[in-house]
């Protein structure tokens, strides 16, 4: 192993917050490997690249000989994580839930370390739990305490129902660290509320309270909103190379440190933006599916883009009979057939007003103009986008 200050200032590039920064030198003084544990709620079968932040760094741990605890919240994805919900969740049913597991663990090993990761399910100790020893543990913690969550407060305030299982969440992930006996526990910065809950948990069963550390929550590809299945600004990591290229080649040129050093764990090269997203796009896709894979979307993208010939590129298909009469219903339905992108009808009038839709070549200004297409023609409809029409 490195040693401790060399090993604390690896671990804290990146990260958001470390609760406490000498706690954390004090556990990697110990000599040990340390039990770092992230939970994850297989909630969905696919996981995106907001989400690999914390598979990133819990890798940089296990790279620095501490042991990864990976649990599957097979338990608590029953109840669903209200962080940052402004609505309760939709609840799953078991069978759902391990079979998104299974497909999440074939994910997130192409990122961390099989060998050097503990898999483990918090039903193996929540579903042998009697009523006796369920209300036991809710009496660890006081109704005030889980009020004071600002997304709990908040939906009060609005009127907004707030079901008493999404109260159990927290004392839930809580009590995972202490079955692990976790010595850190990462997550995004809206689990600081649920991991304090876990240190409160371990002090009173005698055991070392674990340390915080939150990871940033990565933008979408819109630049504001954090990655998001249910806002259509992520990037999948089973997403095609092509389409993974083509999404990442969208970011702005003020995203792709940050988009760097989260996903990468590099500085951003010194060289031509335009250079700089094309080797980060390159890279992310080489990770997720391969090089070879990776340096045919790169040429794939030079062919439609750099070299604009979209005659002879591999374009999404979009059928003429779905674009509607005009061009703004067609600029919308070409998103969201061609790329499951939703795009609001006055987010398609600004693209036809500033000149970014093209129609065999062709710019298209006049948010009133309804055009005739023809099978083959092709639409283009931003700087990473177009489609072909049938």
């Amino acid at each position: 192993m490195l040693s401790p200050d060399e090993q604390f200032t690896i671990l804290k590039r990146g990260s958001a917050q470390i609760l406490s920064e000498p706690e954390l030198k004090a556990k990697l003084a110990l000599g040990r490997p340390l039990n770092v544990k992230l939970g994850v709620d297989p909630t969905a079968p696919d996981i995106h690249l907001g989400f690999t932040v914390c598979l990133q760094k819990l890798r940089q741990f296990q790279d620095l000989g501490h042991q990864a605890v990976l649990i599957i919240g097979d338990f608590t994805a029953m109840i669903g994580d209200p962080s940052g919900r402004s609505k309760t969740r939709p609840q799953l049913s078991h069978d759902a839930i391990m079979e998104n597991a299974r497909s999440f663990q074939s994910q997130a090993f192409k990122i961390l370390d099989p060998a050097r990761t503990k898999t483990v399910f918090n039903g193996e100790w929540f579903e042998i739990m009697n009523f006796e020893q369920i209300i036991r543990l809710n009496s660890r913690v006081t109704l005030q305490q889980m009020l004071h969550r600002e997304d709990f407060r908040s939906r009060i305030e609005r009127g907004d129902s707030v079901r008493l299982h999404e109260i159990q969440y927290p004392i839930i992930q809580g009590w995972d660290s202490v079955m692990v006996k976790a010595d850190i526990e990462m997550g995004g910065t809206d689990q600081l509320f649920n991991i304090l809950v876990g240190r409160d948990l371990q002090r009173e069963e005698g055991q070392p309270e674990q340390v915080v550390f939150l990871m940033p929550l990565l933008e979408g590809l819109d630049g504001v909103q954090k990655m998001s299945k249910s806002l259509g600004n992520y990037v999948g990591v089973t997403e095609a190379p092509t389409e993974m290229f083509g999404k990442l080649m969208s970011i702005s040129d003020e995203l792709m440190a940050r988009y760097y050093l989260l996903l990468l764990g590099e500085d951003m090269p010194a060289i031509h933006p335009m250079q700089a997203k094309k080797e980060l796009a390159r890279k992310i896709v080489a990770r997720y599916h391969s090089e070879e894979l990776a340096a045919a979307a790169l040429e794939d993208f030079n062919t439609r883009f750099s070299k604009r010939d979209l005659q002879q590129a591999d374009l999404p298909t979009v059928s003429i009979s779905d674009l509607g009469t005009d061009i703004i219903s067609a600029v919308v339905a070409a998103y969201q057939n061609g790329f499951q992108i939703t795009k609001s009808r006055g987010d398609a009038r600004r693209l036809v007003e500033q000149g970014s839709i093209q129609l065999r070549s062709e710019k298209i200004t006049d948010a009133k103009a309804s055009p005739s297409y023809s099978n083959g023609d092709v639409m283009r409809l931003d700087k990473t986008r177009a489609v072909r029409l049938s």
